[in-house]
C-alpha cells in the first residue's frame, strides 16, 4: 500500500507539471492545449510514448486511489482516526478512482476524455433545473472556494510538514522542499478559489455557461489588471507543486 500511495503521488505531481506548463504555455498564447487534465492527458497522448506514459499514469492514480480508500477504511497516518480526517480520504479516492476510470478509458480508446469546464457547465446546468438549484450551486462555489481559501492558508502556514519525514535530509533539501510546498500549496488553492467563485457567480445569474473549471479559471487571470502575468506566477506554482508532489512521494508518511 505505501508503493501504491507513493507510485500515485508522483503520477499526480506529473500531471500538475504538465497542467502548470500548459498553463505557462497559454499566458504567452501558445499552447493549443486546455490546462486541466484532459488536456494532460491529450498533451501525453500526442508524446510517441504517449500510451505507454498513459498507462503509467493509470496505474500511479489507481494506486493513489486505493490508499486513500484505506486511510478511509482504517484512518491516516497521524490522523487519530477521525470521523473527518476519513471522509475527507474518501471523497479524495473518489476523485482520484473518477480521474483514474477516465484515463483508463482514454488509453483503451473508449473515449476522450471532457474537459472541466464541459463537466462543470454540464453539472451547474442540471442542478439549476432542480428545486433550489440556485442555493445548491452557491452552496457548492461558497464550499469549493472556502477549501481553495483554506488550502492555500494551510501550505502557507507549513502544515503539509506534519506528514513529512524530513528529519534525515540536510537543511538544505529540507528548505527546498517547504518552498516547494508553500509556493505550489498557493498556487493549487487558489485555482480551486476561482472556479468556486466562479460558481457563485453562475449561480447567482441562473447561467450554467458563466460556471468555469480549471482551464477557464486559469485563462480568466489573464483578464486581471496584471494581465498574464498573474497567470504566469500561478502557472508556475503549479509546476512548483508538481516537483513538490514528487517530494512527498519520496518523504511523506504513508
Amino acid at each position: 500500500m505505501a508503493g501504491l500511495a507513493r507510485t500515485g503521488l508522483a503520477a499526480r505531481g506529473v500531471m500538475y507539471a504538465i497542467i502548470g506548463w500548459i498553463a505557462l504555455q497559454i499566458a504567452f498564447g501558445s499552447s493549443g492545449h486546455q490546462a486541466d487534465s484532459a488536456g494532460a492527458l491529450r498533451l501525453l497522448a500526442h508524446n510517441p510514448v504517449g500510451a505507454i506514459l498513459l498507462w503509467l499514469l493509470a496505474i500511479g492514480f489507481a494506486g493513489l486511489a486505493l490508499w486513500r480508500l484505506s486511510e478511509a477504511i482504517w484512518g491516516a497516518a497521524g490522523s487519530g482516526g477521525k470521523a473527518s480526517s476519513r471522509l475527507a480520504s474518501l471523497g479524495r479516492a473518489i476523485i482520484y478512482g473518477l480521474l483514474t476510470f477516465t484515463i483508463f478509458k482514454y488509453v483503451l480508446g473508449l473515449g476522450a476524455p471532457a474537459s472541466s469546464n464541459s463537466q462543470s457547465r454540464d453539472l451547474t446546468a442540471a442542478l439549476l433545473r432542480q428545486p433550489g438549484g440556485q442555493i445548491l450551486v452557491t452552496l457548492i462555489g461558497l464550499a469549493v472556494a472556502a477549501a481553495g481559501v483554506a488550502l492555500a492558508y494551510q501550505y502557507w502556514q507549513k502544515k503539509f510538514l506534519r506528514q513529512m519525514r524530513l528529519g534525515g535530509v540536510s537543511p538544505a533539501v529540507r528548505r527546498t522542499v517547504t518552498r516547494l510546498g508553500q509556493i505550489g500549496g498557493i498556487a493549487r488553492g487558489t485555482v480551486f478559489a476561482a472556479v468556486g467563485v466562479f460558481l457563485v457567480v453562475a449561480a447567482a445569474n441562473a447561467k450554467p455557461g458563466q460556471a468555469r473549471g480549471i482551464d477557464s479559471a486559469l485563462r480568466a487571470m489573464t483578464g486581471t489588471p496584471f494581465g498574464p502575468w498573474l497567470l504566469v506566477l500561478v502557472a508556475a506554482g503549479l509546476i512548483l507543486f508538481g516537483v513538490y508532489s514528487c517530494c512527498e512521494a519520496r518523504w511523506r508518511a504513508v
